[in-house]
């Protein structure tokens, strides 16, 4: 079911996006986040990444310009690079850290580029919608089928 709850979600993000004009984060970012909802702690490493993320940006764009693709670019970086090092020290700090990984490289650049642009609360209020229905009904999904 993992390949179709990516198209489901592209497709109800796509919706949800025309109908209220809030981004979740990006279009892919709730099929992405559904599939780790029963880990937690990927969630909050992925949450504490985001907003790193935008710490370091909104420090950067002081200095530097950071608009349009420079700014996507910049996100998506930083965004990496917590990923990259949440993977190579977590597992040096305690066994169970392992767990508070970051999902995807990817993922905390969108979802911080849509902090910056409609706010926090909104993209917040809009992945938490979105991974919701889309958990739902991939439930439902794997009761009928």
């Amino acid at each position: 079911m993992n390949v179709e709850i990516f198209f489901i979600g592209l497709v109800l993000t796509l919706i949800f996006v025309a109908v209220t004009g809030l981004y979740p984060g990006g279009i892919i970012v709730p099929g992405y986040l559904v599939l780790f909802i029963d880990q937690p702690w990927r969630l909050a490493g992925t949450l504490v990444a985001v907003l790193l993320t935008i710490v370091i940006y909104r420090l950067a764009s002081r200095y530097l310009i950071l608009f349009g693709r420079r700014r996507f670019v910049f996100l998506i970086l930083t965004g990496a690079l917590f990923a990259f090092l949440f993977s190579l020290l977590l597992p040096h700090l305690s066994p169970e850290a392992i767990e508070f990984r970051v999902i995807g490289w990817v993922i905390p650049g969108l979802i911080a580029g849509h902090f910056d642009r409609q706010g926090t609360l909104k993209t917040l209020a809009a992945i938490i919608i979105m991974v919701t229905l889309l958990f739902f009904i991939n439930q439902l999904c794997f009761l009928i089928f």
